[in-house]
C-alpha cells in the first residue's frame, strides 16, 4: 500500500494509520471509497458511545457581525483533553453559527419538544436534525457523530441559549 495515500488520507480523516491503511485495501486504493468508509466506522463508533457519560466540555460563544444576534452553547465531551482540541472548538463554534442562523427552539425532538406559541415540535425546531448550513447534506447530529468519531468520545450538545435584538 501507497504510504503516500495513507498519509493524505489521515490528514483528511484524522483517523489511525491502521484504520486508513485497512479502509484503502477495502476500497482497493481509492481515496474517496476510503474517506466514506472511514467516515461510516466513525459513525458507528460514535453511535457504541452514547451510554457513556460526558462531562466535560466548553462554554462556545458567537457574536454575529451585525451585533444584534449571540449565541451561547454548553457542549459536552468525556475529557478535558478532547475539550481543549481544535476540532472540538471547531465543532462549538460551526452549531453556534446554526444556532444563530437556523434559529432552533429546542436542542432534539424527543428530549425537550417544548411548544411554543401552539406550535408543534418538528425537524425545523430541532437543533439535531437540522441540516448544516455549510453543507446540506448533513445533520447537525451527522456533524457531531462524524467529529465524535474522529475524536473517540461522546459528544453531546447540553443546552444553548440565542439572543436576538428585537426579536
Amino acid at each position: 500500500m501507497n504510504t503516500d495515500l495513507i498519509k493524505n488520507l489521515r490528514e483528511k480523516t484524522g483517523a489511525g494509520i491502521m484504520a486508513c491503511k485497512s479502509a484503502l485495501e477495502s476500497s482497493n486504493g481509492d481515496l474517496e471509497k476510503a474517506e466514506k468508509i472511514l467516515q461510516e466506522q466513525g459513525i458507528a463508533s460514535a453511535r457504541k458511545k452514547i451510554g457513556r457519560n460526558a462531562q466535560e466540555g466548553i462554554i462556545s460563544s458567537y457574536i454575529h457581525a451585525n451585533n444584534k444576534i449571540g449565541v451561547l452553547l454548553e457542549i459536552n465531551c468525556e475529557t478535558d483533553f478532547v475539550a481543549n482540541t481544535d476540532d472540538f472548538k471547531d465543532l462549538a463554534h460551526n452549531i453556534t453559527m446554526q444556532i444563530a442562523a437556523m434559529n432552533p427552539i429546542y436542542i432534539d425532538m424527543e428530549s425537550n419538544p417544548t411548544i411554543l406559541n401552539d406550535e408543534q415540535p418538528s425537524k425545523d425546531n430541532s437543533l439535531l436534525t437540522q441540516q448544516f448550513i455549510k453543507d446540506n447534506e448533513k445533520s447537525i447530529q451527522d456533524l457531531i457523530e462524524e467529529t465524535s468519531g474522529k475524536l473517540g468520545e461522546k459528544i453531546e450538545v447540553k443546552r444553548f441559549q440565542r439572543f436576538a435584538i428585537s426579536e
